[in-house]
């Protein structure tokens, strides 16, 4: 009988353990690192956001964009179409980027776990086929995900601003209310849905991506008819990997923290050394030195995130040895190349 969810995270944290520490190599933790942020195992979001207090003679800097900004859109109604549809495009070409190699990565790590060696030039030449299948679906599952969300938001609304709800909202309260929360219930929901089916898709159909060379279709076919025949052990997995989340995030963020606290004291120097020498220097703010400072600091953002990576290399393996372990006697496959049987004695002449 295979095991229950609880009983898969023992053999996980022991794999984790195996694979990180027996023994230690600093290179596979970097590379895990890199693999674990690039695979989408970690969840962050980051900016660079930055103000600037501009003295009085440099207002003619900073002004200009806010006042003319009405201008352009009166005179010029060509050109800010124009850099909003650029906009839109390298964002799209970005998603669509990112949203590749992502695909790629997570096979990646899938190889890392089982072979417990991390090899990302070797894996990503080895793994184009299933990777490019799994980012057509991963595309595909976005575009259905993002309509479903606008016909869940989209269509209520819509309704609503047709009847007259939002014109004459103070005779309708009681069902703007109600339908507020109905229209927030459903979109919890759905928002569950999607989570789920992305959570299943890496940890169960990957594999089978990874394995036997079928699609991410195919895949969910077959994991389907299991999860009919197992209900209780997968939705056990599902909330067991909640819980596990949940004081993941707690541990890891406290550790961050931390982290961030340290890291504070060279940058920190840093920035203070950098702004003594440029007001030694006579430097002022400008668009140089803004593009300077702008630069420097998503630097310094894309070293701090690094670092976190590299604290939460030890969750980056286990929640994939976690799954793997759960499905290991769920798909013989799997079976095979966690536990490769030893061959057999020739017989002697």
């Amino acid at each position: 009988m295979p095991i229950s969810a609880g009983d898969a995270v023992g053999p996980a944290f022991e794999h984790a353990r195996q694979q990180l520490l027996r023994p230690f190599r600093m290179g596979q933790w970097a590379r895990l690192a890199v693999v674990g942020l690039l695979a989408g195992e970690l969840g962050s979001s980051n900016g660079c956001n930055f103000k600037y207090p501009l003295n009085s003679q440099h207002r003619a800097v900073h002004q200009p964009l806010g006042g003319n900004l009405p201008a352009l859109l009166t005179n010029h109604p060509a050109l800010f179409a124009g850099i909003i549809a650029a906009v839109v495009v390298i964002s799209i070409g970005l998603i669509v980027l990112f949203t590749y190699i992502t695909s790629m990565m997570r096979f990646i790590l899938f190889d890392s776990i089982i072979s417990r060696e991390c090899h990302i030039r070797r894996g990503w030449a080895v793994r184009k086929r299933p990777g490019f299948r799994f980012f057509c679906w991963q595309i595909l599952f976005m575009l259905v995900s993002f309509a479903g969300l606008l016909i869940v938001i989209g269509v209520p609304l819509a309704y609503a601003w047709a009847a007259g709800w939002f014109a004459q909202a103070r005779e309708h309260v009681v069902r703007l209310l109600l339908g507020g929360l109905v229209l927030f219930f459903l979109f919890f929901v759905l928002l569950t849905v999607i989570a789920v089916i992305r959570v299943m898709t890496k940890d169960f159909v990957v594999p089978q991506m990874a394995l036997e060379d079928i699609g991410a279709m195919e895949g969910w076919r077959r994991l389907w008819e299991w999860i009919k025949a197992d209900k209780g052990g997968y939705a056990g997995f599902i909330g067991m990997k909640i819980v596990l989340a949940i004081g993941a995030a707690i541990a890891l963020g406290i550790v961050d923290i931390f982290a961030l606290l340290i890291l504070l004291i060279p940058f920190g120097g840093v920035g203070v050394i950098a702004v003594l020498a440029g007001k030694a220097a006579g430097w002022s703010w400008n668009v140089y030195t803004i593009t300077l400072v702008v630069v420097c600091g998503c630097v310094a953002l894309a070293i701090l995130i690094f670092v976190f990576a590299l604290i939460a290399v030890p969750v980056i393996v286990f929640f994939p040895a976690y799954s793997i372990h759960f499905f290991v006697q769920r798909y013989p496959p799997l079976a095979a190349v966690l536990w490769p049987q030893p061959p057999e004695p020739s017989p002697s002449g």
